[in-house]
C-alpha cells in the first residue's frame, strides 16, 4: 500500500516538475502571446471608433453603424487570439476552436435563420442610396414616409399617421416604389360629361382650367386630354398633367384641387357631369287577362 502511495506521489511530482519546466521554457512565448492579446484589444477599440465614423457617413441608422463597428472589433480580437495560440504552439487547440466555432455558428444560424436574414437585409438596405429615411415609398401594399430602418424592421408612416412595421427581408425581396427619387409626379383625372355636351369645348375648358390652377403647368398644351369611351350615361375622358411633388400627399392635394376647379368651371358653363342612370321601360302591351298568362300561372 505504501509503495503504491509513494509511486503515485512520484508520478505527481514528476508531472508537476515537467509542467514547471515547460512553463519556464515557454515563458518568453507566453509573454509574447499576452502582449499580442493586449495589443489586439487596444487595436480593436481603435478600429471600432474608426469604423463607426466611416460607416456613419454612409448610413444614417446608428444601430447599423454600431453593429458593423463591433463586428470589426471582434474580428480584430479573434485574429489576436489565433496569433497568440499560434505563438504558444497550441495548433491543436486552435484547430479545435475553429471547428467548434464553425459548428456553433451553423447551429446558431439554423436557429436564428429569420432573425439573421432580417439583420443582413437591414444592413444591405441601409447602404442603398435610393432608400433613405424621409423618402415616400410604396411597398408590400403599404405607402408612406420612411421613419426608421434598423437591424430588424422597416418602419413606414402612412398618410393616416399610422405606423407600419415591415420585416427587412420583405423589403429586400419585393418591389419598392420610391416617389422621392424624382421631383415630379403625374396627376390623373378621370371624369365624364353628358352626351349633349360640346366635346371640343369640354377639352379646351378642362385644359385651360388645369393650366390656370397650377403654376407648374406652363400652358394648356402641357395638359394631356383623351376621350376614352362612350359610357352608359356619359362620354368619359382621361386628363393628366405633371406637378412638382415628392410624396403622395402632395399628389392627392393637387388632384383634389383639380377636381374642385373643374367642377366650378363646368358649373359656370352649364356642362353636365351625369351620374349613372338606369332607365326602366314599362311600355309593354302584356294583358293581365290574356289566356297565355293564365295558362302559365296554372302550370306553376
Amino acid at each position: 500500500m505504501n509503495e503504491q502511495i509513494n509511486k503515485a506521489f512520484d508520478n505527481l511530482t514528476t508531472k508537476l516538475l515537467g509542467w514547471l519546466d515547460a512553463i519556464i521554457q515557454n515563458l518568453p512565448n507566453l509573454a509574447l502571446a499576452i502582449i499580442v492579446l493586449i495589443s489586439a484589444y487596444f487595436i480593436a477599440k481603435y478600429v471600432n471608433k474608426i469604423t463607426y465614423k466611416l460607416v456613419s457617413k454612409k448610413v444614417q441608422q446608428e444601430s447599423i453603424s454600431s453593429i458593423i463597428s463591433r463586428i470589426s472589433a471582434v474580428m480584430v480580437v479573434l485574429v489576436g487570439l489565433f496569433l497568440a495560440l499560434g505563438i504558444l504552439d497550441l495548433s491543436k487547440t486552435l484547430t479545435s476552436l475553429i471547428t467548434g466555432a464553425g459548428v456553433a455558428g451553423l447551429v446558431i444560424g439554423l436557429a436564428l435563420q429569420g432573425t439573421l436574414s432580417n439583420t443582413i437585409a437591414g444592413i444591405v438596405i441601409s447602404f442603398r442610396k435610393k432608400i433613405q429615411i424621409g423618402n415616400w415609398v410604396e411597398t408590400n401594399g403599404y405607402s408612406g414616409e420612411i421613419m426608421d430602418i434598423n437591424l430588424k424592421d422597416f418602419t413606414l408612416k402612412e398618410a393616416d399617421n399610422n405606423l407600419v412595421v415591415i420585416p427587412n427581408k420583405m423589403i429586400l425581396e419585393n418591389p419598392l416604389k420610391n416617389y422621392s427619387l424624382t421631383t415630379k409626379m403625374r396627376v390623373f383625372i378621370e371624369c365624364g360629361v353628358g352626351y349633349e355636351s360640346d366635346l371640343e369645348q369640354v377639352e379646351t375648358l378642362t385644359k385651360t382650367t388645369i393650366a390656370n390652377a397650377f403654376e407648374q403647368v406652363k400652358s394648356a398644351d402641357d395638359v394631356e386630354f383623351y376621350y376614352t369611351e362612350f359610357g352608359d350615361s356619359s362620354i368619359n375622358y382621361l386628363c393628366r398633367f405633371w406637378i412638382d411633388a415628392e410624396n403622395m400627399l402632395e399628389k392627392l392635394r393637387a388632384k383634389t384641387k383639380a377636381i374642385i376647379e373643374i367642377k366650378k368651371a363646368y358649373d359656370k358653363e352649364a356642362i353636365n357631369i351625369p351620374f349613372p342612370i338606369r332607365t326602366l321601360q314599362f311600355g309593354n302591351k302584356l294583358n293581365v287577362d290574356s289566356p297565355e298568362l293564365e295558362k302559365s300561372f296554372s302550370d306553376n
